[in-house]
């Protein structure tokens, strides 16, 4: 549970009504809370009492929270609708458009902008006194007609600030989203009738058919393969909305994989994997192809979401157990994290360093690259990015859109020359 500052409850004492009011909150902002949770509510508010502000809030909790990506959400309603008395004005707040000065407003925090839909429900934002221009005032004209659109804004709208009709938009336009790559060359070989190589044995039997009489050469040519892809991805408290929205993205990479031929840049298998303490493996569930019905089976399987993160230790599982199965035909590894790593930093660069060389290529999508100052001065940051070969960021439906262009290029490094400048 969040800290916050110690503010009386408010004194209502149509406190059931308050709990149904707050229940349909959560629901509209996207929870499952039905009549029976509300009633589940409060009666377990009337079991447990009224008295500690920690013991009502894991009350609701834990009637309420079914889904470890909903904490957050939880977490800011509960917030705004118990303990914030003039939370009102504070949400308001948040859904204002506000230009941007000498002094910089403080940004919505992860799911506070869709806690703030929730509860002002077709509620009109509060009006300014904007006083009269005097005439010898100047009239500043501003020409919007060039814009931006508001699907362009969206593609380059961070994750975490996204509210929840935003972040449905944003995982349509990821569902869109295409990954084309150059497939590999193979030691499989495919009739092909300019081919340089001689398929003696077809053309035996070509003969065979025409009395022994060669009458055709059939010739061969290598066969190109589509490579393979292998999806890390951080699901640690300080990944989890950017985790969310490239799980979203992948699922619909794996999905497209089959309609892909092999010389027109698809995908081979795709293995994804999720970790945080511990390492999972989620490819089956990726593999179902409504991505609701995909991500809620993913995070059943998942018991570590939003927890801490040990990106030493599930690497060291991952090189023991898995890379050999899943790294053999030459794939690619897409490594999601912030890096923010407590242990220590020589075994994670000992397994970053070690998936590198097993990997055809790896690519590290860091979303802390959103910030125009940012360096890689933690340990464990500092310890991966010698070992990778691209750095790129991953907060937006732009940055990931923009990954084919990383991935078609070889040379391409995206932002890991600027970052080894700063270290």
């Amino acid at each position: 549970m969040p800290e916050y500052p110690d503010l009386d409850l408010p004194e209502n004492p149509k406190l059931a009504l308050n709990i149904v009011h707050f229940a349909r909150a959560l629901r509209r902002a996207g929870m499952p809370v039905g009549t029976g949770r509300i009633l589940d509510a409060v009666r377990a508010v009337a079991a447990a009492g009224f008295t500690s502000r920690r013991d009502f809030y894991w009350t609701l909790h834990a009637v309420c929270v079914t889904r470890p990506e909903h904490r957050a959400v939880f977490g800011q309603i509960f917030r705004l609708y118990w303990r914030d008395p003039r939370f009102l004005e504070h949400m308001m707040g948040l859904l204002i458009p506000t230009m941007r000065g000498l002094s910089e407003d403080r940004a919505a925090e992860a799911a506070e902008k869709r806690a703030a839909e929730a509860l002002l429900d077709g509620a009109e934002a509060p009006e300014r006194d904007i006083p009269e221009p005097k005439e010898e005032d100047a009239l500043l004209e501003i020409d919007a007609s060039a814009t931006q659109s508001e699907q362009e804004r969206l593609r380059t709208l961070d994750f975490e600030q996204m509210g929840a009709a935003e972040i449905a938009e944003a995982q349509r336009m990821l569902a869109a989203l295409r990954l084309p790559v150059p497939p590999l060359p193979s030691r499989r070989m495919g009739a092909d009738a300019r081919g340089r190589v001689l398929d003696a044995g077809r053309t035996m039997r070509l003969a065979m058919r025409q009395g022994g009489e060669i009458t055709q050469i059939a010739r061969r040519t290598p066969r190109p393969k589509p490579p393979d892809l292998v999806v890390l991805c951080d699901i640690s408290g300080s990944m989890s909305q950017y985790s969310r929205m490239v799980l979203h993205f992948v699922h619909a990479v794996a999905n497209m994989r089959s309609a892909g031929a092999a010389g027109s840049g698809g995908w081979g298998r795709v293995h994804a994997f999720t970790f945080g303490t511990r390492l999972s493996n989620v490819t089956r569930h990726l593999a179902t192809r409504d991505v609701d019905a995909a991500l809620a089976a993913a995070g059943r399987e998942v018991q570590d979401w939003e927890g801490g993160t040990r990106i030493g230790d599930c690497l060291t599982s991952f090189n023991r157990d898995w890379s050999r199965r899943v790294l053999g035909q030459g794939a690619l590894v897409l490594l999601i994290t912030d890096g923010l790593d407590r242990g220590a930093p020589d075994a994670l660069a000992a397994q970053v360093q070690r998936l590198r060389l097993t990997a055809r290529r790896l690519v590290w999508l860091n979303p802390l690259l959103r910030w125009d100052g940012f360096a890689p001065k933690a340990q464990g940051i500092a310890a991966m990015l010698p070992h990778v070969d691209a750095v790129l960021p991953c907060h937006s439906v732009a940055t990931l859109g923009d990954l084919a262009l990383t991935l078609s290029h070889p040379a391409a490094d995206g932002e890991k020359a600027r970052l080894m400048r700063l270290r």
